[in-house]
């Protein structure tokens, strides 16, 4: 069974920034497939924010033009660049693993908590 595991969340003021990584433990997982980060804040539904893959990447317009997502095929790793970061941008944030067509979930991280303060 594929794992992902998260890393590099934490607490920041409102403006700053930071960076989550996610590597998969499958040989050539992240060249093979969709990978994406998902968020969830306390009694919120989870929001896909962005994923990448061979055909690009995509963006919620919630983080479009602050948040950068990024792929290393060579380390088999993703990572979210988080800037201009804002209050609302709190959550537990998650790398997933998916299938190319049909959105299936084929690994999910323990999540990293981000913490934005005004």
């Amino acid at each position: 069974q594929v794992q992902v595991v998260e890393s590099g969340g934490g607490s920041v003021q409102a403006g700053g920034s930071l960076r989550l990584s996610c590597a998969a433990s499958a040989t050539n997982f992240v060249l093979t497939y969709n990978m994406a980060w998902y968020r969830q804040a306390p009694g919120k539904e989870r929001e896909l924010i962005a994923s990448i893959d061979t055909f690009g990447s995509t963006y919620a317009e919630s983080v479009k033009g602050r948040f950068t997502i990024s792929r290393d095929i060579n380390e088999n790793t993703i990572a979210l660049q988080m800037n201009s970061l804002k209050p609302e941008d709190t959550a537990m944030y998650y790398c997933a693993g998916r299938r190319l067509v049909g959105d299936e979930i084929l690994a999910w991280g323990q999540g990293t908590q981000v913490t934005v303060s005004s």
